[in-house]
């Protein structure tokens, strides 16, 4: 575990984010697919060939997703992530770790309640499906509070999430 906090994540950190990010954004926008599909067999229909390929992509990239973030949280642990700015409010920096612990949270439940509700116990996907919400709001906070740094305080902050450690 590292005991200093580095300058910059690294090229594997940004890497990740990207990645995960973008198959959270595929998540949101077709993961309805499933549940097409699941109503289209419970009505002893066929199901369209985009609901089950999407319906089955939907499944793998939350495989994917559950396996980067435990080689996310494995870089984070070892190698630690950057300080907030130094001129930081305390109230903003609680809302930063407030927010990253719950991204951590939700990016892990929702690949593991997906896999059991499609597995082992459909009611989870209640469960599931109540995430999605709260991936929007945090992902819009996320978002602004980025645009916030680049645009308004022009502190450097997203050059860390696109500049890896030298």
């Amino acid at each position: 575990m590292s005991t200093s906090s580095p300058s910059n994540y690294s090229l594997a950190q940004i890497t990740l984010h990207w990645l995960i990010a973008a198959l959270v954004v595929f998540q949101l926008v077709f993961g309805e697919s499933i549940a097409h599909a699941e109503r289209a067999l419970a009505r002893g229909r066929a199901v369209d060939a985009i609901d089950l390929f999407l319906a089955n992509a939907h499944i793998w990239a939350g495989f994917a997703i559950l396996a980067l973030m435990i080689a996310r949280l494995g870089l984070r642990i070892r190698h630690g992530v950057p300080p907030a700015p130094e001129k930081e409010p305390a109230y903003a920096v609680l809302v930063m770790k407030a927010a990253h612990f719950l991204f951590y949270v939700l990016l892990f439940a929702a690949p593991i309640t997906g896999a059991i509700a499609y597995y082992l116990l459909p009611e989870a996907g209640e469960i599931h499906e109540a995430m999605k919400p709260a991936f929007i709001v945090l992902i819009a906070i996320h978002v602004l509070a980025a645009l916030w740094h680049q645009v308004i305080l022009r502190d450097g902050v997203m050059k860390r999430m696109i500049r890896p450690i030298p």
